[in-house]
């Protein structure tokens, strides 16, 4: 089974918002509040796990929250 690029990305990106967000310690929920993400279930703790493409949108509202550069998050 191969691994599709954006099956990559999502799990580059779901690490680094977890890195993110345990130093400014903050839970999943908190950061889905804060970012206003909405979804089933716990729609943020899916994107940490890489099992979601996000959309612009929301890639924006999460490094907004978790105070991060979206250079410092997005692979080269």
């Amino acid at each position: 089974m191969t691994t599709r690029p954006s099956e990559n990305i999502n799990k580059e990106l779901s690490s680094k918002f977890k890195t993110a967000r345990e130093k400014l310690g903050l839970t999943q929920e908190e950061v889905a509040k804060l970012a206003e993400i909405k979804g089933k279930g716990n729609y943020y703790a899916k994107i940490e796990r890489g099992e979601i493409n996000l959309t612009i949108k929301n890639l924006h509202k999460i490094i907004k929250v978790l105070k991060i550069d979206a250079s410092e998050i997005l692979p080269s």
